[in-house]
């Protein structure tokens, strides 16, 4: 682009250049006629100078470049599925952290009451055409919740630079106005979708579509039918919001509980070595979080090189993750990030990396009784919604290793974030915050072999920054003797 501005720009330049010589030339017809130098100069300009210039193909030709530059990346722009994701991602955010739709759109991250969730060195506003189209994606699934709210704000920006034109946009104030008067029928609004429709007639008023509308809307309301089966958005109320998030997965991301005072009683900070003499000069940072569900946080548990060792080695390999589903595994919207593996032969850290969860955790790790690592990033509102680590089922692709299901999860902290992103355990009511460089462990299953319930976990969305993880799931078999039953079998 900036290639194709500096050539249009000598082209336009050029172009003045011959438009102020024949303003000064044409100064004096007369005098024109009576030089034969200046009449032969005017015959030549009309005969030939002029359609030179009107038919020149510079301009062309510095499109086609413009185009043939814009051809060579376009592989690697986002295409469609990732606008469109990106724009749920919005969606995930303001339900998940309760914030203003108004707010957003001026790029303030504002809850109901001050101070911001989140404040941003530089705010970036949102504009008409952006709103417009989080509030078409929500449109074209049938989500009238959200869609509204989107195409009110893009309705309010339209309105304040009616009449301005942006290159760059690709929607107007009729088509927002025409996309929030359906969402507001089908919301049961009629005599606001027939504010709004006779608002698009004023801009419009030839548009034989929107005038059957207008009088569908008349008749339904002099009829007093039509509304009442559906929501009253009057006075702002309206449909709850599709619970895609689980009620309490919404309560812990933004507020995360502060734990009862009897349970502080039970928790503590400590070095441990494990018995390990691998831990013995440096001891790990272990703070207990939670005790039923056991779940520990070990602090510095890895250093900002291999962090970005491992993060460098799993880039170029990063995929979107994919969930188990029956006896396949697929990708679904519940879990949004991008993830890959890495053996523990890929680099001497990964190595070190394995040696060391292995002795703070006293479990063995080694193929096949521990899965490779699995690095994963989280980008924008990327999230994974309550779920076990462990099988739930004998179906599982889980079981296909043949060593057991996943009896503990060892997570890695490999960045931090701005906001959010906090890893929330649903039934035991309590989150834990990204901390860079920590490890978080908690048992999956029970001494007995049956699955923890209380280990039901969700990934909160991230609000602000670029969350990644590694996770290494360590499986039953192989760790019999170390991590024995207990002589109550309810245990």
């Amino acid at each position: 682009l900036r290639s194709y501005l500096r050539d249009e720009s000598s082209r336009l330049r050029r172009l003045r250049r011959f438009y102020e010589k024949v303003q000064a030339l044409h100064q004096d017809p007369e005098a024109s006629v009576d030089n034969p130098l200046l009449a032969f100069s005017l015959i030549k300009r009309l005969h030939s100078d002029w359609p030179n210039i009107i038919y020149s193909d510079e301009a062309t030709s510095n499109t086609q470049a413009l185009h043939a530059g814009l051809r060579e990346v376009e592989q690697e722009l986002p295409g469609a599925e990732d606008l469109d994701g990106a724009a749920r991602a919005l969606m995930r955010l303001q339900d998940v952290y309760a914030l203003s739709v108004q707010g957003l759109a001026r790029g303030v991250f504002q809850r109901a009451g001050p101070p911001p969730l989140y404040s941003p060195g530089r705010r970036a506003a949102l504009s008409a055409d952006d709103c417009f189209h989080v509030g078409k994606v929500a449109y074209d699934t049938g989500d009238y919740y959200h869609s509204i709210a989107w195409l009110e704000e893009a309705v309010s920006l339209f309105r304040l630079s009616y009449g301005s034109w942006n290159l760059e946009d690709r929607s107007s104030l009729e088509d927002a106005l025409d996309h929030l008067a359906f969402s507001y029928f089908m919301a049961g609004n009629i005599s606001h979708a027939l504010s709004l429709s006779m608002e698009f007639l004023h801009y419009d008023p030839s548009n034989q579509r929107v005038s059957r509308n207008v009088a569908k809307y008349k008749k339904l309301l002099e009829t007093g039918t039509g509304a009442g089966d559906r929501w009253d958005w009057q006075g702002g109320h309206g449909p709850p919001p599709p619970l895609l998030l689980s009620p309490l997965h919404v309560l812990l991301c933004p507020f995360p509980p502060q734990p009862a005072p009897e349970r502080l009683l039970h928790l503590s900070c400590s070095y441990e070595t494990n018995s390990s003499p691998y831990l013995l000069l440096q001891p790990a940072k272990k703070e207990m979080v939670h005790m039923q569900p056991y779940v520990a946080l070990y602090h510095d548990f890895i250093t900002d090189a291999e962090a970005e060792t491992i993060k460098g080695l799993a880039g170029p390999w990063l995929q979107r993750s994919v969930v188990a589903s029956g006896e396949k595994q697929q990708k679904a919207e519940y879990r949004i990030s991008k993830s890959a593996w890495l053996k523990d032969t890929a680099d001497p850290v990964v190595r070190a990396l394995d040696r060391r969860m292995a002795a703070l955790t006293g479990l063995d790790l080694r193929p096949p009784y521990a899965e490779h690592l699995q690095v994963v990033n989280y980008g924008l509102g990327g999230h994974y919604e309550p779920h076990f680590d462990h099988a739930t089922s004998m179906k599982s692709p889980l079981y296909r290793m043949k060593s057991g299901n996943r009896i503990a999860t060892i997570m890695i902290y490999l960045s931090a974030v701005e906001a959010g992103g906090s890893t929330a355990f649903i039934s035991a009511n309590f989150s834990v915050p990204v901390i860079k460089n920590a490890a978080l462990f908690w048992w999956n299953l029970r001494r007995n072999g049956n699955g923890d319930g209380d280990t039901l976990h969700a990934g909160c969305p991230v609000l602000a920054g670029d969350k990644w993880v590694a996770n290494k799931w360590v499986h039953e078999h192989g760790q019999e003797f170390r991590r024995p039953c207990s002589a109550d079998p309810q245990d």
